[in-house]
């Protein structure tokens, strides 16, 4: 069951990464500028923050197991209208289709993860369903640059298919269905409000790098967004059952993994985005050239895997967090840095560093998320989670190419060859700011599910 779940996270995680390597390609084949191609990736998470909070309530109406099944055949037609698009607006309205069906297929299969297991067996199965989500971002772009340059790009989303089909067929024969028999009912007008603050937001940011009335319609969707965000947050106070419950956020654990894991996530998405065409067109790499030089960070996650749930139960949550986020400000900080004449060889030690602490942070964001989350609300905790995650990976996103496209249009000529430092730079200082949301956590925090200080605790008299 967790395997399955872990290469539902792989085939989603890897079709988005594996496209940033594709941009370049993608942008030449529609006659666009790079920094306009960012809306295939953004308009992909729209189609996630808006519906990620419906799907735990799919999931209890319609059952775990027909929800997901359902969830993949989306995300597969979106794969296939991808495949045959023949204008960039065409992709990204494919896109949207399969955000749609990314929408439910990750988050309910987290949701059956963690109805299934056991608090106490919750970080070795973590660590085994996490691991496709460290791997898919860095082996991504080895996947596209191989397809991109031997094939087509084209060719990432065919290969969805086969994939998805297998996954439809063991979904049925091992995902339970699960449902409950009285589910409180839908809340649509706040699922209505929460789509138009985030559609708003991640919209917003895209359109506000582009030139002309594209970045008017921009500034209005950014000024539109706080105020569905605040009709949302009046409206869920006096419902019930809101479909994204920010009460959860009371619970120190989860609010610190949905803080700190949200700047995280800012830093990494908006390193994905920059690198692969920072190889590509400044360093002079090929698709599959840049895909290989990035491969070197999945090495450094499978190696931390091998010790990672020992590395959490020994030392415990808060100390291993905390010196796990720094090493994403300090390599952004080191690629702000990188210059053509510069050897290859530290940029892959760099980069498998990177995967090995991105691998223990993101294991233990996602556990300590839910290590004090009671059982009845585990649902909304996974639909508030999950869009939250995605929200985040957008706006790093369009960050990143915001801040591209504005230094390749309004620094001079002798500083745009400094517009990649610059981008890094900015995802390094978003990224330092973690840490100080991860001393927040108490020195036991998450020991349920780590067993760390348990030995301690037992010699007390």
């Amino acid at each position: 069951m967790a395997l399955i779940v872990a290469s539902l996270m792989l085939m989603e995680q890897l079709d988005g990464t594996a496209l940033t390597t594709a941009l370049p390609a993608i942008a030449q084949d529609f006659r666009v500028g790079i920094p306009a191609t960012s809306i295939t990736l953004t308009v992909y998470m729209l189609g996630l923050a808006a519906l990620i909070p419906a799907s735990g309530h799919m999931a209890e109406r319609f059952g775990s197991r027909h929800t997901l099944r359902c969830a993949i055949m989306l995300f597969l037609c979106g794969s296939l209208a991808c495949g045959w698009a023949h204008s960039l607006p065409v992709l990204a309205m494919a896109r949207l289709v399969q955000g749609a069906g990314g929408a439910m297929m990750v988050p309910v299969g987290r949701l059956v993860i963690l109805r299934n297991v056991a608090k106490a067996e919750l970080l070795s199965v973590m660590a085994w369903v996490m691991l496709p989500a460290t791997i898919g971002p860095m082996a991504g772009p080895v996947l596209g640059g191989v397809l991109t340059s031997w094939l087509s790009w084209r060719w990432i989303f065919y290969i969805n298919i086969p994939l998805g089909l297998l996954a439809i067929v063991l979904a049925g024969r091992f995902i339970p269905q699960r449902r409950t028999a009285s589910p409180p009912p839908f809340d649509l007008w706040g699922n209505i409000l929460s789509a138009t603050a985030l559609g708003g937001l991640i919209f917003g940011m895209e359109l506000v790098a582009h030139d002309g009335s594209a970045r008017l319609g921009g500034m209005g969707l950014l000024a539109m967004a706080p105020v569905a965000a605040m009709s949302y947050i009046r409206h869920a106070r006096r419902v019930v059952h809101p479909v994204l419950d920010l009460s959860l956020l009371r619970i120190p654990t989860f609010r610190v993994s949905v803080l700190a894991g949200g700047l995280t996530r800012i830093a990494t998405a908006g390193v994905i985005f920059l690198l692969p065409s920072l190889l590509q067109t400044r360093l002079g790499a090929s698709a599959a050239q840049s895909g290989l030089i990035t491969f070197i960070a999945p090495v450094g996650a499978l190696a931390m895997r091998l010790v990672v749930s020992h590395v959490y139960r020994g030392l415990g949550f808060r100390g291993v967090m905390c010196a796990a986020s720094l090493v994403l400000p300090g390599m952004c900080a080191l690629l702000a840095l990188l210059r053509p004449d510069m050897a290859p060889g530290w940029l892959l030690l760099l980069l498998g560093l990177n995967g090995m602490g991105q691998t223990l942070l993101f294991t233990g964001y996602n556990t300590i998320a839910y290590a004090d989350m009671p059982p009845a609300r585990m649902s909304a905790a996974t639909s508030l989670y999950a869009t939250c995650q995605q929200t985040m990976l957008t706006l790093g996103i369009c960050m990143a190419a915001g801040i591209l496209a504005m230094a390749q249009g309004l620094l001079p000529a002798p500083w745009r060859a400094h517009d990649y430092s610059l981008a890094f730079v900015l995802c390094g200082l978003v990224a330092a700011g973690a840490l100080p949301v991860l001393l927040r956590l108490s020195r036991d925090a998450g020991a349920s599910v780590s067993g760390h200080g348990a030995g301690e605790n037992e010699k007390k008299p």
